[in-house]
């Protein structure tokens, strides 16, 4: 039986700098980083408190995705607090923490434009 998610990939232009992104403005930890080809590495990140890994990997059939809404959602247990920090970090939202009877959430991008949602659990 399926027992869960073992990652997701996002597609970037840049490791280097999308490492430095995720590290350094999302609080995300590298548990991998190994040469794959001529041009990229298989680069999987940690998120502090979570099973789930996140790959910064771009496939061929991936390419024309950079810089679009990714269909990712990130959630925390407080999105205004959490948009704050971020903010402070230099992370860009291009939707503000917007409260709805579900629940709070944001949308964010990364240094390549990839856009992402941020929810409450």
């Amino acid at each position: 039986m399926i027992r869960g998610i073992k990652f997701v990939t996002v597609p970037v232009r840049n490791q280097k700098e999308a490492v430095k992104f995720y590290t350094e403005k999302l609080g995300f930890r590298v548990l991998t980083d190994q040469p794959y080809d001529d041009e990229q590495h298989w680069i999987e990140l940690g998120i502090p408190g979570s099973d789930g890994k996140l790959v910064l990997f771009t496939a061929d059939f991936q390419r024309e995705q950079i810089g679009k809404p990714q269909p990712i959602t990130f959630w925390s247990d407080d999105v205004v607090a959490t948009a704050q920090v971020l903010k402070s970090k230099g992370v860009i939202f291009v939707m503000e923490p917007k409260t709805e009877a579900w629940g709070t959430a944001a949308v964010f991008k990364d240094q390549d434009g990839n856009q992402f949602a941020l929810s409450s659990k």
